[in-house]
């Protein structure tokens, strides 16, 4: 590919013919929603649970595929064309990340990297991993799978919605781990609440009692700038389609060199290559489509990024707690404040239907959190949306509240 075409494709993944930077850092909606392929009339307010990919990174996908097609083996095995952009891939979802390509697998999900890691660790009966009650069931999965199948002990802290003190989370953590600790698993962002969780301090504890720290980043690549070498955890779990907005399928999955062989999965027997022995044949289309989705946010600017979306979720939160029959769940502008903001529903509302009448009634998407957490809604903004998308949501969420 051409490195006008590769530039073409980078601006038009982004929705602008220009840089992105200045237009983000103004403050102004940066990106036309047009770009992202949405039914006419609807409001998307829920990146959370899934991102939109845009047309650019749809169509290196494309074009990729039937590049593919010509010479399946010449393009995908022996330092194939295709092969070396999946490597080239890599690269800048490391740059994104702050790491390096060979310290990274390419996975299918956050929670495929989460089973990938849990599956490849030395953990046996009598070994503990100490994790909240606010984990996402795809970061817990291979946990309880170990637990079920290797008799390791799982430990649960409680971290309620009201708990924002970063410290005293800290300090929890530091309470609940015992003699058999070998792992603290923790989200860089809590899922149901937006809340930014301490994760350096926490993988300096788990270093210092000679544990380990994995991280579910499932609600921060692409949301807020992410660096793992600076967070000093051992593994880092994230999606490429959710904030990233990369292609549906796809996730990633940093090992810290220092890990060596307490995380050895059957995936990297063979090396770090997208097409291997030890992984088979992955989909390289995709994988290259989440290398443009990266590029796409690096050019961006995540610092821009998170910024621009922080203010758009300050906008729903001030709306949401003006609404009598709302209680919010998440912290008002601060430095726990991500682009997620949740609200808890009267306890005869259920939070399903709730979201279902928004949908059907209003064209209006945002995410139901469960009654096991707090029986609400969620909204998270992103780059393509702008005030009127919140106002719209606002208004639909109280009409659905006075019906």
């Amino acid at each position: 590919m051409s490195v006008d075409r590769t530039r073409r494709l980078l601006l038009a993944a982004m929705g602008l013919a220009a840089p992105a930077g200045p237009a983000l850092a103004r403050g102004n909606p940066a990106e036309s929603a047009s770009e992202y392929g949405f039914a006419a009339g609807l409001t998307y307010l829920n990146t959370a649970s899934l991102g939109p990919t845009p047309r650019g990174v749809r169509t290196a996908m494309e074009e990729a595929w039937t590049e593919l097609e010509l010479n399946p083996v010449f393009e995908a095995y022996n330092d194939g064309p295709l092969h070396l952009r999946c490597d080239r891939a890599r690269e800048a979802i490391a740059a994104l990340l702050g790491c390096q390509a060979g310290e990274l697998l390419i996975t299918r999900s956050t929670t495929d990297a989460m089973n990938t890691l849990a599956a490849g660790m030395r953990l046996d009966a009598g070994d503990r991993v100490l994790t909240t009650d606010q984990e996402h069931e795809g970061a817990t999965f291979g946990w309880s799978n170990l637990a079920r199948r290797r008799g390791i002990a799982i430990d649960v802290i409680p971290i309620a919605p009201e708990d924002q003190d970063p410290a005293a989370i800290v300090a929890r953590f530091d309470r609940a781990i015992r003699s058999g600790t070998k792992v603290i698993s923790v989200s860089h962002v809590i899922s149901s609440t937006g809340h930014l969780m301490p994760v350096r301090e926490i993988a300096a504890l788990a270093r210092s009692r000679g544990a380990l720290c994995v991280v579910d980043g499932a609600q921060a690549l692409g949301q807020i700038p992410v660096d793992v070498r600076a967070l000093d955890c051992h593994a880092y779990a994230a999606p490429g389609h959710k904030w990233l907005m990369g292609p549906k399928g796809t996730g990633i999955l940093y090992l810290s060199a220092d890990t060596g062989a307490l995380i050895e999965p059957v995936q990297l027997a063979d090396g770090h290559r997208f097409v291997s022995n030890s992984t088979g044949v992955g989909c390289l289309p995709l994988c290259i489509g989440l290398g443009v989705a990266a590029e796409a946010m690096q050019r961006r600017g995540m610092a821009a990024v998170h910024a621009r979306t922080l203010a758009l979720r300050n906008r729903a939160w001030e709306g949401l707690n003006a609404i009598p029959r709302l209680r919010l769940a998440s912290a008002a502008q601060g430095p726990i404040a991500t682009a997620m903001v949740a609200a808890r529903l009267p306890s005869e509302i259920d939070s399903f239907a709730f979201r279902a009448s928004l949908r059907a009634r209003h064209g209006v998407i945002v995410k139901s959190v469960e009654r096991r957490w707090l029986n609400g809604i969620r909204l998270s903004p992103h780059i393509f949306n702008d005030e009127s998308d919140v106002d719209r949501a606002l208004q639909a969420i109280r009409q659905e509240l006075t019906a």
